[in-house]
């Protein structure tokens, strides 16, 4: 699989669990920690933890190293490493507070149509 694609199919992961606002941003040449940023939210401290869970076995099925998972226990922002793409799966609350999107505003954004 490409980049774009495992950023996708993380998306359509999150997607099924009902993550919110999923954003794709494709940050090559920006950045040298990574190709692409899947950046999401949950509700609640579970829905945080079932779209991480939902991520990594679908990289499973895809067998997509998962790297590395940070945050998973405190579920406020999960940290998915999938090598050239990094998931930022975060908990409502700290989205807003961080804001990566406004961060990384020279990145373009790739379509996903959430279902």
């Amino acid at each position: 699989m490409s980049e774009k694609e495992i950023a996708l199919a993380v998306a359509e992961a999150a997607d099924e669990k009902k993550a919110q606002k999923i954003v794709i941003l494709d940050i090559r040449g920006l950045s040298v920690i990574a190709d692409y940023f899947v950046i999401c939210h949950g509700n609640s401290e579970t829905q945080v933890q079932a779209i991480a869970a939902a991520i990594k076995q679908k990289m499973g099925q895809h067998q997509v190293p998962v790297r590395g998972m940070e945050g998973y226990d405190d579920a406020r922002w999960v940290l998915v490493d999938l090598g050239d793409v990094v998931v930022h799966v975060f908990h409502r609350e700290e989205r807003e507070f961080y804001n990566l999107e406004r961060f990384w505003g020279d990145a373009k954004q790739v379509e996903f149509a959430a279902k």
